[in-house]
């Protein structure tokens, strides 16, 4: 298979953006046998061996992508099928309280940031189309490789590259569910030109879907979150372009990327009964307001060269452009007597992000076993959250500004010992103009901006030693940056006399994150299992408050865990996977520096297992039969009484594709065994509005055809 997880300390964990790092892998090939190999990881920044990669690393392939995307296309529900100590999907078109290891990871395409930690709207896994992607590469645990924002590790999105030959790829799909046909069918098409003429390559690609209803397991329509947005009844277009141009040793290349996703307002969701165990439904009237959506338009111009006075240079700009549009109501946030008391409207954020990454790499120092990896990190993000509908300010404009130097050392010089170091300096700064909240904060509390500055500089230290040829352990100590949710922090004050230039919540993350581990590799049988503890003296912890708006808890954390992944190859045909994640979180509800409460659903994974079986039948025809199990789970307050309860479940997805002369017909069914359940969210942070189930048996037939 080629989903792999390399576990070991995080070797760039200070340093680096996009250049290359070559993994060991394990591949399925047509004939389903598991072969090592060399692949290509940009998730960290230098070209290393294996053996030198002190890293937890889960790369997740092309055919990997092409089986998951045959079942569900919604990215949580990929990550969470191969990754278990991801948290389970919402199914809907937000990502809130969808963790990595307990904490929020920093998303990005192409290592552009798409995370918006500044106002964090929880859009993170719908700003490109997997179709567009060529493989993700996860780091788990807290770093600063990309700067802000990886308290939980980075998801970096790798798009697909040009092909040497010129050739067309079309691809067209339908999903539907039993119950009715009408109402569930989706459909969806896609269209790629890629090749390559002289020194030019280009890849052009644009996709279209268009999506459904859902219905669970007895066969009733799952409910539609009208507020933060659903990905039921709604169409996605996605264009994409990347043209390069080589010379000498270097390489100039351009990626454009635009999408929207909008939803139909068709459907209103009916609220059920949380504590009666009644599920959230819908109804077809019509939903007031603008349409739920999120726009994104990003732009990256890369410039490399492997010959730069002795070092292999990489230069990366950016601009990515965020809207995300939520949907309205009468919330008692929004009300206020100057527009008649109770008032309808919605929200929108805005950011736009702007940076520069500079990376030099050099290896053999004056013909020493030492490496290093050293540059700088610019970033400018402009961030704000408005009331559309009457032209309110919910969230001030932000503007953050972040300069990072940094440093990375790689010691060689023991037979089979890798040693790394380094160090990142962060000088942040974070300007605020004068503001008044809402009039449903205690009436209304004006804010005088400011500009506070943040400096930071984080170390990390790491070692890999290959003990034989089979077996390898590893260990490393990594600290991570990023801001709090700084718009949920602002908008929220409700006393008077506050001050952007002191406010104590806007205090930067820095998360410290410990792995110890080994792994096994006999190129037949694979193990890894590693343990982790991921704790900061002022996290950030969600709490909903009793109109389902979530506001942001500055506390102590401390987060624990064990990931475990085994991979055996039965024969020429058949790939058995297991994988399990174990994490355990606690805050300090108290203020007494001491952990004593559980973190709850918003914040922390259930433990989960996940099993695999692929087989290759023919040379024309594989399948994959995966099983997720999610295991119950107690939420326990300070005084060691169940303050929530979760109900585990196992559901069942088949992935069948069978080759042809005239394209690749393949078959997904999510949910085979029809499982009836309540979402993990909806079970423990859930309410009336908000009670979901899980979508039941649902179909996807597609075919695919190069030439």
């Amino acid at each position: 298979m080629s989903v792999i997880k390399v576990p070991g300390p995080s070797i760039l964990t200070l340093g680096c953006v996009a250049a290359l790092l070559p993994l060991s892998a394990f591949s399925q090939s047509n004939n389903a046998s598991s072969v090592s190999e060399e692949i290509i990881v940009t998730a960290t920044r230098s070209e290393k061996p294996l053996s030198q990669i002190p890293n937890t690393v889960t790369v997740i392939g092309e055919q990997d992508l092409t089986q998951q995307i045959g079942v569900n296309n919604d990215l949580s529900t990929i990550l969470g099928n191969l990754i278990p100590s991801f948290s389970p999907s919402r199914q809907k078109m937000t990502s809130a309280g969808e963790s990595l290891r307990g904490r929020d990871p920093l998303y990005m395409v192409d290592g552009v940031p798409q995370s918006n930690p500044l106002r964090d709207g929880s859009r993170d896994g719908h700003t490109i189309d997997p179709l567009m992607l060529e493989r993700i590469e996860v780091i788990h645990g807290a770093n600063a490789i990309h700067g802000m924002g990886a308290s939980g590790g980075i998801i970096n999105m790798i798009t697909r590259r040009p092909t040497e030959q010129w050739q067309h790829n079309v691809r067209v799909e339908t999903l539907a569910q039993q119950e009715d046909l009408g109402e569930s069918l989706g459909y969806g098409a896609s269209y790629t030109l890629s090749g390559k003429t002289g020194n030019v390559d280009v890849l052009g690609s644009a996709t279209y879907r268009s999506s459904g209803i859902s219905y669970d397991a007895d066969g009733v329509i799952v409910g539609f979150d009208n507020a933060q947005g659903d990905t039921m009844d709604s169409e996605t277009l996605n264009l994409f372009l990347k043209t390069g141009y080589d010379w000498d040793d270097q390489r100039l290349e351009l990626t454009i990327n635009r999408y929207d996703l909008s939803g139909n307002n068709n459907w209103t969701g009916v609220d059920g009964d949380y504590a009666n165990g009644v599920p959230t439904t819908a109804s077809e009237t019509g939903v007031q307001g603008e349409p739920v959506s999120n726009e994104i338009t990003m732009f990256s111009l890369a410039y490399s060269k492997a010959d730069f006075f002795g070092h292999n240079l990489r230069l990366q700009g950016f601009d990515q452009s965020f809207a995300g549009t939520y949907g309205g109501g009468t919330f008692g946030t929004f009300a206020d007597p100057a527009f008649g008391g109770t008032v309808f409207d919605q929200s929108q954020n805005n950011s736009e992000k702007r940076g520069l990454k500079l990376t030099l790499a050099r290896d053999d120092i004056a013909g020493l076993p030492l490496g290093i990896v050293y540059g700088a990190d610019f970033l400018n993000d402009k961030t704000n959250q408005a009331l559309i509908l009457t032209g309110r300010s919910w969230v001030p404009d932000t503007n953050y500004e972040n300069l990072a130097l940094f440093a990375q050392l790689e010691y060689t010089g023991i037979d089979n010992l890798t040693v790394t170091g380094g160090v990142r300096h962060e000088e942040s700064a974070l300007d605020v103009d004068d503001f008044t909240t809402l009039f449903s904060y205690n009436g209304g509390q004006f804010v005088e901006g400011g500009s506070p500055e943040f400096t930071d500089t984080l170390g990390n230290i790491g070692l890999t030693y290959q003990i034989t040829s089979d077996w390898r352990t590893f260990a490393n100590y990594s600290e991570g940056f990023s801001m709090p949710d700084v718009g949920r922090v602002l908008r929220g004050i409700n006393t008077p006399g506050q001050d952007v230039e002191s406010f104590l919540n806007l205090e930067p993350i820095v998360t410290e994150n410990t792995e110890l581990g080994l792994e096994f590799d006999n190129q037949t049988f694979s193990a890894q299992l590693s343990y982790f503890a991921s704790d900061s003296d002022f996290g950030q912890r969600l709490q909903a408050n009793a109109d389902g708006i979530f506001s942001v808890k500055r506390e102590r954390t401390e987060i624990d865990g064990l990931e475990f992944r085994s991979e055996w190859t039965l024969s020429a045909t058949d790939v058995l996977g297991l994988r399990y994640a174990q994490t355990d979180g606690e805050y300090d509800s108290d203020g007494d520096d001491r952990v004593d409460t559980d973190l709850g659903g918003a914040n922390m994974a259930p433990d989960r297992v996940n099993l695999s079986w692929e087989r290759l039948w023919t040379n024309n025809l594989n399948t994959r039969l995966q099983i997720n199990v999610l295991q119950d789970r107690k939420f326990r307050n300070a005084a060691g009484l169940s303050s929530a309860r979760f109900a585990g479940y196992t559901t069942v997805d088949l992935f069948g594709e069978y080759s042809t002369n005239i394209g690749q017909f393949r078959l997904g069914i999510q949910n085979l065994g029809n499982k009836d359940y309540f979402t993990y969210y909806s079970q423990t942070q859930g309410s009336d509005s908000r009670n979901f189930k899980g979508i039941g048996r649902s179909f996807n037939l597609s075919w695919n055809m190069q030439f």
